[in-house]
């Protein structure tokens, strides 16, 4: 008799560490071959079957059709005998500390105790295996021993920190270099090495720095965490942002063009070449990256990510946490729901419900 097999949820796509779960082909103690269809996942650019590896009967399913399940997180077991139960593990209990903590964290009770007591910052924590209290206190200590020096205030007022030192940051920095306007006093980073550099700015450490820095009277940030396939985080660091008592500016590329008559909500990032027409509304947070479109009359929620070339005709309406992929076409006075994604190079003629995926190159609505 065989170890009973965990079902992992795979990666499908390193930009999307989140897929949704568009069919369910098993039930809780059917008995399934090896090779068997388990389930149908869908990102923004593809869809995959996840099969059994091995023969045995389901146990422990407990997603339903239309999640969104993180990779590395359990679906079910395949076990030999069909009575058999998965270990009993530690209480988990959802954190409820102000910001909402990273989706899809698994942790125990005495561990988010000492979490919250030591002040760390759960999005440095792993997500799928359960987090506890000694995987807590690793955490605290690798925290602990990261400490750089912070610069002594008083700050300008045009002063700022940038929470995110990757990809999404890195354009950022020239942005705001070019803007001329802000001076950048450094980086926080909840995951490169603390005294390393991104383009000449020194990592100061993690999130828990934020109340230091406003301490000292630091009171602009800006959030660099681009969230493409996990709004979830982006919307997370906006959270810890303002909780520390910072405002978000407003950034807009000088080679940007935005009509008089649009009107940006705080914490707006707009890339060069990118075109905001008139009567447009842009929400807290929201991302129109290098030449997209958004003309007249669109309305794009807190959020939403429209990427390099997208192009969206009048009157669109973009919802919350929605992102819009490179290339894509939208139809006129077309609405997208909130927590949608819409796939690289597709075209969308009619409303796409909340939550929804178009996939990559793909017409919507399907034929």
């Amino acid at each position: 008799m065989s170890d009973p097999f965990e079902v992992l949820v795979p990666l499908l796509n390193p930009n999307e560490p989140e897929s949704r779960l568009s069919e369910i082909h098993v039930a809780n103690g059917q008995q399934v071959k090896q090779g068997a269809v388990l389930c149908t996942l869908e990102t923004t650019k593809s869809t995959a079957e996840l099969v059994a590896h091995r023969e045995g009967y389901v146990i422990g399913l407990g997603a339903t059709i239309g999640d969104m399940v993180r990779a590395g997180a359990r679906l079910c077991w395949l076990a030999d005998e069909e009575d058999w139960q998965p270990p009993v593990v530690e209480h988990v209990s959802k954190p409820s500390i102000e910001g909402a903590p990273p989706e899809g964290l698994r942790i125990t009770e005495p561990a988010l105790n000492l979490a919250q007591q030591a002040d760390l910052n759960l999005s440095s924590l792993p997500i799928g295996p359960l987090i506890t209290q000694e995987i807590v206190r690793e955490a605290i200590a690798r925290e602990r021993e990261m400490t750089y020096e912070l610069p002594d205030g008083p700050f300008e007022p045009k002063a700022l920190i940038i929470y995110g030192g990757g990809g999404h940051g890195k354009s950022l920095i020239d942005l705001v270099r070019v803007m001329g306007t802000f001076e950048i006093v450094g980086l926080i980073d909840d995951g490169l090495e603390v005294g390393s550099e991104v383009m000449g700015l020194t990592v100061f450490g993690g999130g828990t720095l934020l109340a230091p820095l406003a301490e000292r009277g630091l009171r602009l940030a800006i959030n660099a965490v681009g969230g493409v396939g996990d709004v979830g985080s982006r919307v997370m660091v906006f959270e810890r942002i303002l909780n520390a008592g910072f405002t978000c500016p407003t950034l807009i590329h000088p080679k940007a063009f935005v009509e008089p008559s649009a009107h940006l909500a705080d914490g707006v990032q707009v890339f060069p070449n990118a075109y905001i027409g008139s009567e447009a509304k842009v929400g807290f947070g929201a991302i129109v990256n290098t030449g997209a479109v958004v003309s007249h009359d669109c309305r794009l929620e807190a959020y939403a990510n429209v990427a390099p070339g997208a192009l969206l005709a009048g009157g669109v309406t973009i919802g919350e946490g929605v992102l819009i992929g490179m290339g894509v076409t939208i139809n006129l006075n077309v609405e997208i729901g909130a927590g949608a994604r819409v796939g690289n190079s597709a075209v969308v003629k009619q409303d796409v419900p909340e939550g929804a995926i178009v996939h990559a190159g793909a017409i919507w609505p399907p034929s």
